[in-house]
């Protein structure tokens, strides 16, 4: 039978076992994950006030519990880790599926000054991640501004305007509940360099922003009519056209004297975050108008805009995995319809799916038709992969090699673990932050404290 690893559980990495198992009615799939909870971004990327795109995970979990199909996490592969020679000895073929670890830098002065953070570190924080940092973000913080006018930004601006009625009924971990509920926060800046039609967001998310208890959205009207297609929409594509006639809204709207107030900014460089003791306390913009191109131009015309917290949010990239090939320029591993590419020529058994093998574009349903390549070329390639004698199961190898993986029931066990913390809380189900309160919950084998892992064929 064919055995594959798919290193990553997230979406990418699920859709991609599904698609093997479907594809082929004898293969066996192993999922492996650094962290020991599945589902990767569904679970630590996706705003915890986003309950509907978080009920993918249910989806998700269909395909890690078939029968053909097994969970291990706790498992890190590469530096530190399980080598790449090593896991390829294991299996017939290898997919990664580590998606786009980092995140893009502004690359101006004073962007390491303390209160400046990429949007990727806030959200780890506020979603339990445990790798994030124990970080006060929000202590003496009144002003905020978030450069960006993606997604991520709209995520991160909506939830530092969030309150603790609103925000308590998630899976926030209880650190991260108290911070925002005691916060100070009343201005939040989120700012593009482009304008409205080129903004990242979709209309739904940007939406959102309107309907937050006693907050109201800013919007400059000048700066909006600086974009050429605003004067006329219709020319614009349905998304971008939505987008407009909501912030052509918010802009003719009164003022309603709400406590918060989301002000959307645009043709804004950020040039330099200016210091204010020994942290940041404000961002120097440049003004830019468009360059006819559909790109923009400095005026040489500044604004400073106060700021103890600036969130960078201006895009994923991916990093090195040791022993893989890697395009430094794109930021992703070297491929052809999914199979790795080792100096130019096809390397037997490796594949990647997702934002390592794509870029960080897309939704995440893009990553379904992504990994339905990825495993189809792997289809092709197996009777060649399979003359190759694997040494036996996997699972007793990766012990052997010093992993101590999570298996299914490890995670169940933590699942209980976060249901019984909620309740203790009189919230709902709210996240272990950290990694020993992870594998502890995961019982000291990583097959939880009172289950074992389903045998195998």
């Amino acid at each position: 039978m064919l055995r594959v690893a798919v290193v990553g559980s997230g979406p990418s990495g699920v859709y991609t076992a599904q698609s093997l198992v479907q594809q082929d009615p004898e293969a066996l799939v192993d999922v492996l994950d650094r962290l020991p909870c599945p589902y990767g971004l569904v679970r630590y990327g996706v705003a915890p006030d986003h309950e509907k795109i978080k009920s993918l995970q249910q989806n998700l979990r269909a395909v890690l519990e078939h029968e053909r199909v097994r969970f291990l996490g706790g498992v890190r592969v590469g530096a530190g880790g399980v080598p790449v020679a090593r896991l390829r000895g294991l299996y017939h073929a290898v997919v990664y599926c580590v998606g786009a670890a980092t995140d893009r830098r502004l690359g101006i002065p004073g962007e390491e000054l303390p209160g400046s953070f990429s949007a990727t570190e806030f959200v780890s924080w506020y979603s339990a991640h445990p790798d994030a940092a124990v970080g006060r973000f929000l202590q003496g913080v009144h002003s905020a501004v978030v450069v960006g006018v993606g997604n991520v930004a709209v995520d991160v601006t909506r939830i530092l305007a969030r309150g603790a009625a609103e925000l308590s009924p998630t899976d926030m971990p209880q650190a991260a509940l108290a911070a925002l509920a005691a916060g100070t926060v009343t201005e939040i800046h989120m700012v593009g360099r482009r304008g409205p039609s080129q903004a990242r967001f979709t209309t739904k998310e940007l939406r959102e922003l309107g309907g937050l208890p006693d907050t109201e959205v800013v919007v400059d009207e000048a700066e909006l009519a600086l974009d050429p297609a605003y004067g006329d929409p219709s020319a614009l594509p349905a998304a971008q056209r939505r987008n407009v006639e909501v912030l052509r809204g918010w802009a003719s709207a009164p003022a309603r004297g709400a406590r918060r107030r989301i002000r959307l900014r645009f043709f804004l460089r950020p040039v330099e975050l200016r210091a204010v003791g020994d942290r940041v306390g404000a961002v120097r913009f440049e003004r830019t108008v468009p360059d006819g191109h559909g790109g923009i131009r400095g005026t040489g015309g500044y604004e400073d805009v106060e700021a103890q917290l600036v969130l960078r949010s201006v895009g994923y990239r991916g990093v090195p995995l040791e022993g893989l090939p890697f395009d430094p320029e794109r930021g992703t591993v070297p491929q052809l319809a999914g199979r790795v590419l080792r100096e130019g020529a096809v390397a037997p058994g490796e594949y990647v799916a997702g934002w390592i093998k794509r870029g960080p574009t897309g939704v995440i349903g893009t990553n379904r038709p992504c990994a339905k390549e990825t495993a189809t070329s792997l289809l092709e390639d197996a009777p060649g992969l399979m003359r190759r004698e694997l040494p036996g199961d996997p699972l007793t190898m990766l012990r052997a090699a010093g992993a101590e993986p999570v298996e299914w029931a490890g995670w169940l066990a933590i699942e209980r673990a976060e249901a019984e913390l909620g309740a203790s809380l009189g919230r709902n189900v709210v996240k272990l932050p950290d990694w020993a309160s992870l594998r502890a919950a995961a019982g000291p084998t990583g097959i939880g404290v009172q289950d074992t892992q389903p045998q195998r064929p």
